[in-house]
């Protein structure tokens, strides 16, 4: 089973490709050009390295969000794009989990940073606990809690850290979330681009053991996306190509992993975008209606 896994959600653009447990390939960079630009020829430059013929793949797996708008329209975008072309559905996958993935099996709280701009992050809390291949996970903190059945099937993760969320994802100002850090008493390791945006508050506020993750581990990866994906779609029984007709679109939340088809699948927002906010505040001000009858809007 073959996954091309993209990440847009921030600065960073990534691709990579998943056969099974085997990372085939993977390009990341986190420079300030658009992913307009880099993110395509990225994909198109990793399938040629690895001499990837793309008919073979069978899913595309994609950050969803929460993010920048711009990122995850055009991660969004492109995910559908592949996907249509090949007649095969999108893996969903938040942002913020993936990110988490990163540091699997830690046994220190995660908790990533995303700048939301305004004073905010975009942020949840994760943890991992051992598990097996028969163990029944706890429905309130399972990534698997909102899981479809997809296909009549017992198989588990055979895995022996699985990973929980302790908070779900949320937009919250940073004294907000190091507040609780504070309140829950657990060591923690922050990571993601928050992290120098929020560094002095975070010292200077945060009374439990802390770390910061190391530049490999820091930023969001396709690879996380991908594996994520791949623990998805096992679990759910499914260990090949889908044809469209046979996809069903599981429950969808922000915090689940979800499959959709490629019509299916929207970016999934935390709180809206600027130019709704400016919207919004002409209506209720009265000037929307003003410019609407002068026929200016």
């Amino acid at each position: 089973m073959k996954i091309l896994a993209i990440e847009s959600s921030g600065l960073v653009a990534s691709c990579a490709v998943i056969e099974d447990d085997v990372l085939l390939g993977e390009y990341t960079t986190d420079f300030k050009k658009t992913h307009s630009e880099t993110l395509l020829p990225m994909i198109d430059s990793l399938c040629r390295l690895i001499s990837l013929d793309k008919s073979t793949i069978d899913f595309v797996a994609v950050s969803s969000g929460p993010g920048s708008f711009t990122g995850l329209r055009i991660g969004g975008t492109t995910a559908k794009g592949i996907a249509m072309a090949l007649g095969i559905p999108i893996v969903s996958v938040p942002t913020l989990m993936g990110l988490s993935y990163n540091l699997w099996g830690s046994s220190a709280d995660i908790v990533p940073l995303m700048d939301a701009r305004r004073g905010e992050v975009y942020t949840g809390i994760y943890g991992y606990r051992a598990c097996t291949k028969n163990s029944s996970p706890e429905k309130s903190n399972d990534i698997s809690s909102d899981k479809v059945k997809l296909q009549d099937s017992d198989s588990q993760i055979d895995r022996n850290m699985c990973l929980i969320m302790k908070k779900p994802q949320c937009a919250v100002p940073i004294e907000d979330i190091i507040s609780e850090i504070n309140s829950n008493g657990s060591p923690v390791i922050f990571l993601g681009d928050g992290v120098p945006v929020f560094s002095e508050k975070i010292e200077s506020l945060c009374k439990v053991p802390f770390s910061f993750a190391p530049a490999s581990l820091n930023r969001q990866r396709a690879s996380s996306v991908g594996t994520l994906a791949l623990d998805f779609l096992r679990e759910n029984g499914i260990s090949g190509r889908l044809s469209a007709e046979n996809t069903y679109k599981s429950i969808s939340s922000l915090d689940s992993v979800a499959l959709f088809t490629a019509d299916d699948f929207r970016p999934q927002y935390l709180r809206m975008s600027q130019a709704e906010r400016e919207r919004k505040a002409r209506e209720q001000s009265g000037s929307y209606h003003k410019c609407k009858k002068r026929g200016l809007w």
